[in-house]
Order: C-alpha cells, then sequence, then structure tokens
C-alpha cells in the first residue's frame, strides 16, 4: 500500500531532475526555471494542490537543496545556493 506522502518524494525527484536538465532554448543547460502549476499537479498525481500539500513539496525541496517558490499559477525552482551572495538587510538598514 502506497503511503500518502509517496506522491511528495516522487514530485521532489522530478522537479530536481528538470533542474539539472537542458531545455527552454539554445545553451540553456539547467538551472532554475518555473512551470506551470497545473503541470506540477500531473506530475504529483493529483487533481488540487492544498496548501499543506505545497508547503510539504516547498520542505522537501529544500531538504535537497531547491527553493520552490508558488506564485499562484506557477511555481518557480532555483538552487538555495542563488540566495547565497544577496546583498544582507541588518538594524542599520531599517533606520
Amino acid at each position: 500500500m502506497k503511503k500518502t506522502g509517496d506522491y511528495i518524494e516522487r514530485t521532489v525527484d522530478k522537479l530536481v531532475a528538470l533542474y539539472d536538465r537542458p531545455f527552454g532554448g539554445a545553451g540553456k543547460t539547467g538551472g532554475r526555471y518555473r512551470i506551470p502549476a497545473k503541470l506540477v499537479r500531473q506530475i504529483a498525481g493529483r487533481r488540487r494542490l492544498y496548501e499543506d500539500d505545497v508547503r510539504d513539496l516547498a520542505r522537501a525541496m529544500l531538504e535537497r537543496g531547491y527553493v520552490l517558490i508558488d506564485l499562484d499559477s506557477f511555481f518557480v525552482v532555483t538552487s538555495t545556493s542563488t540566495f547565497v551572495n544577496y546583498r544582507r538587510a541588518n538594524e542599520d538598514c531599517l533606520e
């Protein structure tokens, strides 16, 4: 019998594999991408993805070093290392 969360791991496996796969035009060897919510539901084998589902997907992606950003009609997948060199806000900039 399949566990309820099996679709989470299966979906994360596919999303991570897409990150490394070349697609989207000449010279694009992999990296960040956007994917329609409909396609993520299809990969997950679900009619709907509820808030808990998206949270579980995002958490599982983080565990593997990726970020899943929900932008309503589509998702963005990127590596956590993308954010390492971003400028940092601190208390001084809030004054």
